[in-house]
C-alpha cells in the first residue's frame, strides 16, 4: 500500500575521507618501488645492484622508524587544532628542532659506522654511504610535509607526496638506464633524492601552508613521541631484518642471491 511518501534510496556508506587519493598514491609508490628494482637490475646487473638493495632496506629500516612518529604527531596536533579552529604553524615550528635532533642522531651514527657500512654493506661504494646520509635529509621534510597534509585534511596532497616520490624515482632510473649509466652512485642518489621533488611540488602548490595560532608547547607535540619512536623503530627493524640479515651473512660470491631475496621481499609487500 502506498503511504503517499516517496521512498528514499538506501544511503551508501562513504569511504573514509582521503581513502581514494591516498590509495592511488600508495599504489603508485608500491608499483614504482618494484619497477625501480627491476629496471635497476637491467641497468647494473643483479650482482652490481646489490649495494642499492642494501641501501634501500637500510634506509627504510631507519627512516620510518625515526620520522614516522614525527609525521603522526604533527598530524594529530594539527587535526586537534583544526577542530578547535586554531592555526597550526606554532606546532610545525615546535617540531622542527626535534626533527633536526633526530636527523643529527642518524647522521652521526652513519658517520661513526661509515667504514663498516661502506666495506661490508655497500661493497666498497662510499657514495652509497653518502646517499644514506642524504636520505635522512630528504625524508625528514617529506614526513613533515605528510604530517601537515594529513593533519590539515589535505589528502590529495598526501597522496601526491607518496605517488611523486615513487614516480620520480622510477623515472630517474629509466633515464639513467637509457643513457647507459652504470655508476652505482647515480642509482643510489635516485633512491634518496626523489622525496625532495615531492616536497617541492606540494610546497609550490601551497599545500604545506599553516596559519598562525596560539603558541605550542613541547607537551602538545610530544605526548606519545617516545612510545611511537620505540614502536616504529622496532617495527621497521623487524620488517627489514630479513634482507639486511641475508646481506650481512652473504659472501662476495652471493650478491645475486641477496638481490633476488630483496626482489621477493619487495614484491610480497
Amino acid at each position: 500500500m502506498s503511504t503517499g511518501q516517496s521512498e528514499q534510496p538506501a544511503s551508501k556508506v562513504p569511504l573514509p575521507e582521503g581513502t581514494i587519493p591516498v590509495g592511488i598514491g600508495l599504489f603508485v609508490a608500491g608499483f614504482a618501488s618494484y619497477a625501480f628494482f627491476k629496471v635497476g637490475q637491467l641497468a647494473l646487473g643483479k650482482e652490481d645492484f646489490k649495494p642499492i638493495v642494501a641501501l634501500w632496506f637500510t634506509t627504510f629500516a631507519l627512516v620510518p622508524g625515526f620520522f614516522m612518529p614525527v609525521e603522526q604527531e604533527i598530524g594529530r596536533a594539527l587535526a586537534h587544532r583544526r577542530a578547535l579552529g586554531q592555526g597550526g604553524k606554532p606546532v610545525v615550528r615546535r617540531m622542527l628542532p626535534l626533527v633536526g635532533g633526530l636527523t643529527a642522531i642518524l647522521v652521526i651514527g652513519v658517520v661513526a659506522s661509515s667504514s663498516w657500512l661502506t666495506n661490508d654493506m655497500f661493497e666498497g661504494h662510499w657514495i652509497v654511504t653518502v646517499a644514506l646520509i642524504v636520505s635522512f635529509l630528504a625524508y625528514a621534510p617529506m614526513h613533515m610535509a605528510r604530517g601537515i597534509a594529513s593533519g590539515s585534511g589535505r589528502f590529495v596532497a598526501y597522496g601526491t607526496i607518496m605517488g611523486v616520490d615513487g614516480a620520480v624515482r622510477i623515472l630517474a632510473c629509466v633515464i639513467l638506464w637509457q643513457l647507459g649509466v652504470t655508476t652505482v652512485g647515480a642509482y643510489a642518489l635516485a633512491v634518496v633524492l626523489a622525496p625532495l621533488v615531492a616536497v617541492l611540488i606540494v610546497l609550490a602548490r601551497g599545500e604545506t601552508h599553516t596559519d598562525d595560532g596560539p603558541p605550542a608547547s613541547f607537551a602538545e607535540v610530544t605526548p606519545n613521541l617516545g612510545w611511537l619512536l620505540l614502536g616504529t623503530i622496532m617495527a621497521a627493524a623487524l620488517v627489514n631484518a630479513g634482507p639486511l640479515g641475508v646481506d650481512f651473512l652473504a659472501n662476495a660470491s652471493e650478491a645475486e642471491k641477496v638481490t633476488a631475496f630483496g626482489n621477493g621481499v619487495l614484491l610480497s609487500r
